[in-house]
């Protein structure tokens, strides 16, 4: 989606409470209690990376409900859209935020830690071991320290290889962790996971089931079976989600024209769409825009 809709852009963030930047490249933010997530669909441009300390919140991201709770780790990259946030009267955190451009200059010759987010994309959320969160909490209050110090000619690369080392510790975390998850994986997990991954990427074009079995090279009864086995939805309900998704983000952090919208969702018209967002939402797009 063009950049031009997203609203948690990482240049806000720099004025959170509690707030530590390397230029809009890299945030350290450790007051979450008082940081103004929002509360509506938003797709960031950044990655984001937090480690929940005490109480929980609850948010959903791409249109899936999870809960963070003391001890879990979550991992956001910037394709994602929260929306849903709510945050207990006793939640503490600790969070990263790091820029795609960084990001690409910290990892560009590690290619093998950046599987990192791959992983994050069918785990967003886990739990981290007593040890993991306390080698987590060093190297955030060792970055932290290393922003504070603007003084330092080489705080940008000293920054740039703590990240990088971080990043090669929770790696090892996850490679663990895909090692256990990896003997538990059924035949009906791993076409879940390729079909969601396809969803993501052709949502906008593309909202027949049948599609997306011959992209798997099954049926589409076999499809249907295999992700309502996982999810308890049906092809449809996931397409459907993801459709609607798109265009309550792009409505609510976008100027384009609903016409604009229908066109880039391959709708026949703005009348068609009107009708599958009413359907959906239960208002018409113009409504959802004000509301």
């Amino acid at each position: 989606m063009n950049q031009n809709i997203i609203e948690t852009d990482i240049e806000k963030v720099k004025s959170w409470p509690g707030a530590c930047n390397l230029d809009s490249d890299f945030i350290i933010v450790d007051q979450l209690a008082n940081a103004p997530f929002p509360t509506t669909a938003r797709r960031m441009n950044f990655i984001l990376m937090g480690l929940c300390t005490k109480g929980e919140v609850t948010y959903t991201m791409d249109t899936r409900e999870y809960t963070l709770r003391p001890g879990n780790v979550i991992l956001v990259s910037e394709r994602h859209v929260v929306d849903g946030y709510n945050a207990s009267p006793d939640f503490e955190g600790l969070c990263m935020m790091i820029s795609m451009p960084f990001y690409s200059e910290i990892m560009r010759n590690v290619s093998d830690v950046s599987a990192m987010f791959l992983f994050a994309h069918n785990n967003p959320l886990y739990e981290l071991t007593e040890r993991d969160q306390k080698v987590f909490g060093n190297y955030y209050n060792v970055i932290k320290n290393r922003l504070a110090d603007t003084d330092n000619v080489f705080r940008r690369d000293l920054v740039r290889t703590l990240i990088l080392a971080m990043f090669y510790d929770l790696g090892n975390v996850i490679y663990r962790f895909q090692q256990v998850k990896a003997q538990r994986q059924t035949r009906a997990d791993i076409i879940f996971t390729q079909f969601i991954r396809l969803v993501e990427q052709h949502c906008h074009t593309e909202r027949r089931v049948s599609w997306y079995a011959k992209q798997l090279d099954i049926t589409p009864k076999y499809l249907s079976e295999m992700v309502k086995n996982v999810s308890k939805r049906t092809p449809n309900e996931w397409i459907d989600n993801y459709v609607v998704l798109e265009i309550r983000v792009t409505l609510k952090n976008s100027s384009k024209s609903i016409k604009t919208i229908a066109e880039e969702m391959n709708f026949a018209n703005q009348s068609f769409l009107g009708k599958y967002f009413k359907e959906h939402v239960g208002m018409s797009p113009s409504e959802y825009r004000k509301s």
